[in-house]
């Protein structure tokens, strides 16, 4: 929560757990956040499950987050985990103005793909 002169300005936890979703679904490697949440489906369901496999703690208006993925078999699952966490600490950043101090990442499953 923030005071400006002319009120307060409260920023959901789910909000900023859609965020970080978003974000994290964005980079390459990422097949779908462990909620079940792919790219394909963000347009089906609109923006209300994205904090699916997303945990958020704001306090004193830091951030730490916790995102479970799964990765496309083939990843570099370091890589793409570094990718995650900034790019999920940039958007968080960039669109609350929030300070994001810690991202952790699961990789909790390998995809296969099917041929």
């Amino acid at each position: 929560m923030e005071k400006t002169n002319i009120g307060n300005i409260n920023i959901a936890d789910d909000v900023v757990a859609s965020i970080a979703g978003i974000a994290a679904i964005e980079v390459k490697g990422v097949s779908k956040l462990n909620g079940n949440i792919t790219k394909d489906l963000i347009g089906k369901l609109g923006k209300k499950n994205l904090a699916n496999g997303v945990k958020v703690n704001i306090e004193a208006g830091e951030v730490k987050v916790e995102i479970s993925v799964e990765l496309l078999y083939g990843s570099n699952i370091k890589k793409v985990s570094e990718e995650i966490q900034i790019k999920v600490k940039q958007a968080i950043e960039t669109m609350t103005g929030l300070k994001c101090s810690v991202v952790n990442v699961c990789v909790a499953a390998i995809r296969f793909e099917d041929k």
